[in-house]
């Protein structure tokens, strides 16, 4: 099956440092301290991690974070639930938005 997306491009994700070593080296080792336990562990992080990636449509990010959320002992149905969490989130947002248009509908027919 062909996609837009090449699977196999994930793992060259660490390549962007050829083209600006400098911000790139920055941006993994700060990535890297992200992941780190501290106030949330690590499994925790990653289940955050594959509920926004599910949010800003990442299909790279999906596949890091289904495998690492497996990897530390998440269960399928602890990422199902995150997923759902990223989903009802979205909704809500796109929904809040209602009131602007409502305010503007408002405003217009006075």
């Amino acid at each position: 099956m062909s996609t837009y997306y090449n699977p196999a491009d994930l793992a060259k994700f660490g390549n962007i440092t050829e083209w600006q070593s400098e911000m790139g080296n920055k941006f993994f080792a700060y990535y890297a301290e992200v992941f780190k336990d501290g106030a949330l562990t690590e499994r925790e992080k990653s289940l955050i991690a594959l509920a926004v990636a599910h949010a800003v449509q990442c299909p790279y990010c999906i596949d890091a974070y289904t495998s690492d959320s497996l990897q530390k002992g998440a269960d399928e149905a602890q990422m199902m639930e995150a997923v759902h969490v990223a989903a009802a989130i979205k909704g809500g947002a796109a929904l809040v938005h209602g009131v602007q248009m409502m305010n503007k509908a408002k405003e217009l027919s006075m």
